[in-house]
């Protein structure tokens, strides 16, 4: 946890990390005001291995761990596709999906499994951009990974309809996840589109300033 501000923001991780994933840019959501939660989603860091991984059974899970209606929620990736589907019973008063995997596309499940044994230099050789702590922590998240949970990628909940609340959609520039033609759809739908340009998926760790910059106005 970060902060003790009036206000309660809650994170949730993409596959294969944690809630470590947002050492870099808690601190700086926590300044706005905010008490800050980090969930780990089942398969996760601290939390328990599941019998079974869909986006939906880890929605549930956030609904058991996270306090009630939050002030800001922000998911990344998977976590974001939880959260999409957690929306309605969280009740948090807006929301931040970053480069969300919402869309099901073709995966290589073995190999996505296969990275729980990637060595601290594999790890390196990935992410060029992010520092040796975050190298080293990324490497230790995967210590604690299930890789049964890439089955969850089966599961996606697809392009949703109108937000439930005010919610922005922050991209990676360019995202695989999120073309262009369904970023516009999106906002034909009601949604808020964002791009942090050169970011790559993981747009909070590749570029902390840009993901902050690109959530002026939402903090």
């Amino acid at each position: 946890m970060w902060g003790s501000g009036p206000r309660t923001a809650v994170l949730v991780h993409g596959i294969m990390t944690d809630s470590r994933t947002w050492k870099r840019v808690a601190p700086a959501v926590a300044d706005h005001g905010y008490r800050v939660i980090a969930a780990d989603l089942r398969g996760h860091g601290a939390s328990a291995r599941g019998e079974t991984y869909t986006p939906a059974a880890m929605a549930a899970d956030l609904l058991e761990s996270l306090p009630p209606a939050p002030d800001l929620a922000i998911g990344h990736s998977l976590g974001s596709a939880a959260l999409l589907l957690a929306m309605d019973g969280l009740s948090c008063a807006r929301a931040v999906h970053c480069d969300p995997a919402w869309v099901s596309r073709p995966r290589d499940l073995a190999a996505l499994r296969a990275v729980k044994h990637a060595t601290w230099q594999e790890v390196r050789a990935v992410h060029p951009r992010w520092d040796d702590d975050e190298i080293t922590a990324e490497h230790r998240a995967l210590a604690t990974w299930d890789p049964n949970s890439v089955t969850a990628l089966l599961h996606l909940p697809g392009l949703p309809a109108a937000p439930a609340v005010p919610s922005l959609v922050l991209l990676a520039g360019p995202s695989e996840r999120i073309p262009p033609v369904a970023a516009a759809t999106l906002r034909s739908r009601g949604w808020h589109t964002r791009t942090v340009d050169g970011a790559g998926h993981t747009v909070h760790r590749d570029d902390p300033v840009g993901f902050l910059h690109g959530l002026s106005g939402w903090l």
